[in-house]
């Protein structure tokens, strides 16, 4: 059974891998009207990146883009050639929480009763965690801006968190009169900080900063800026990361 007591780490500042004028960046926004809400890039050799593409409404867990994600998980698990994933987002947020704003409704929900309904919508949610979770392969989320409610459950379904400086994180829950259980997250933050540190970051909703995040161990390292990093073809991270090894020739 796993410990509720998490470790202290130091977080480590690293420099961005530098690009060359041949390695341009994609443009940092995203979201254009002809662009899908989920996007899968395989520049990286063995990586594939998952970026969340609605920058407008920063990247909040609408149906429309939620079942997407599911879908570019499932398919990126069942890459044989893919040994590391990236989860990041465009814009200011890396994913917001629940979507407020007008939205679609959850797929096939003809003929149910609104109680089927909200329990195929609460099903659809829930199980975004346990699918990154799920998956063969190691999964980094490169935090680029807010990961609030949903969103902070959904960085804690990643093997490694990296922040940009402008990354932060809440578990909004409280602060909207609600308790700060959603999607598993009284679950997984004491197993990932320590049960003391987590119950005070739900119980108060309180903003915890990437430096924060860092010294909680929330973090594993936080960067002044984060461009669309994860696309450079100079930093393969699949090579590293996750890269499968040859098993030594057995001897005669």
């Amino acid at each position: 059974m796993a410990s509720g007591r998490g470790h202290r780490r130091s977080a480590i500042v690293a420099p961005w891998p530098s690009s060359t004028p041949s390695d341009p960046l994609p443009p940092a926004s995203g979201g254009g009207p002809e662009e899908p809400l989920v996007l899968i890039d395989r520049t990286h050799p063995q990586t594939a990146v998952i970026t969340l593409n609605r920058p407008e409404r920063m990247n909040s867990m609408s149906f429309e883009q939620m079942v997407p994600l599911h879908a570019a998980f499932a398919e990126v698990a069942d890459d044989n050639a893919t040994t590391c994933v990236v989860l990041t987002g465009t814009g200011r947020g890396f994913c917001s929480g629940a979507d407020t704003g007008p939205s679609e409704p959850p797929p096939n929900i003809e003929n149910l009763s609104m109680s089927r309904i909200a329990t195929r919508a609460m099903s659809l949610l829930a199980d975004l965690v346990p699918a990154m979770q799920r998956m063969p392969q190691p999964v980094i989320c490169a935090i680029n801006g807010a990961a609030i409610g949903g969103g902070f459950c959904l960085t804690l379904g990643a093997d490694i968190r990296l922040a940009a400086e402008s990354a932060y994180f809440r578990a909004a829950g409280t602060n909207n009169g609600l308790t700060a259980t959603e999607l598993g997250l009284s679950f997984l933050l004491p197993r990932a900080i320590g049960s003391s540190r987590a119950f005070e970051i739900m119980l108060s909703g309180r903003d915890i900063d990437a430096h924060g995040g860092g010294s909680d161990g929330l973090v594993c390292g936080w960067y002044p800026t984060m461009p669309c990093w994860t696309r450079r073809s100079s930093w393969p991270i699949g090579s590293t990361v996750g890269a499968p090894r040859a098993w030594p020739s057995p001897s005669a």
